[in-house]
């Protein structure tokens, strides 16, 4: 399992090693021993998610209110897909900064995203499936989202795609907006949270239903 540090402080991005032969593939895309020694400690999985796209669907820039907030480990099964972090914890050494992890089932590329970050992914192709284990339970009132077209942060979409994105992304606020707003995670209480430490005003979650 090779790892590279993204440029979004606590993510990472891991590339396993592929079997092939004559009766198909075996592959680990989450390996354990790999994930802490890359991250520092283990992961939680409270829910497991699954999500099939048409090409140019693009879901996101989403995040959870922070606490309870949610950590994700992501791969594509199937198709083909450009997975986005962007850190949009306030106090961030890395506040701003984005990295692009390019998703495959051929290379079974995964990425984990720490608490409090923003996640976006562009299917480019259609039937793209991708797979998430995060550390907490879906909760519709606790999911936020910040504008993917955010000039202010140049993520790097393809220009000749069609994107396909909900009513809730299309009048998302940009992050400058986010943020004066006071609804943007705060770093100190996402560290808290990675490391198992309560912080004030923690949200109980328990209801998983709901796509991302």
């Amino acid at each position: 399992m090779r790892t590279r540090a993204l440029a979004v402080a606590g993510a990472f991005e891991f590339t396993p090693e592929v079997y092939s032969d004559e009766r198909g593939t075996f592959v680990s895309p989450l390996q354990h021993s790999a994930f802490v020694a890359a991250v520092g400690h283990g992961l939680t999985v409270a829910q497991t998610n699954h999500s099939r796209s048409a090409r140019g669907v693009l879901r996101g820039i989403h995040f959870t209110t922070t606490p309870p907030g949610q950590a994700k480990y992501v791969y594509c099964a199937r198709g083909r897909a450009m997975d986005v972090v962007v850190d949009i914890r306030v106090g961030s050494p890395t506040f701003g900064r984005w990295d692009v992890v390019h998703m495959d089932p051929r290379t079974f590329r995964a990425a984990y995203f720490p608490v409090g970050v923003g996640h976006a992914f562009l299917a480019l192709e259609d039937d793209t499936v991708m797979s998430y284990l995060v550390s907490s339970a879906y909760r519709a009132e606790l999911e936020q989202a910040i504008d993917p077209f955010d000039g202010s942060l140049g993520l790097p979409w393809p220009q000749d795609m069609e994107f396909v994105i909900s009513g809730r992304d299309k009048v998302a606020p940009g992050l400058a907006q986010a943020e004066a707003a006071g609804g943007l995670p705060r770093y100190t209480d996402c560290l808290a949270l990675e490391k198992g430490r309560p912080t004030a005003g923690a949200v109980s979650a328990d209801r998983a239903d709901g796509p991302e």
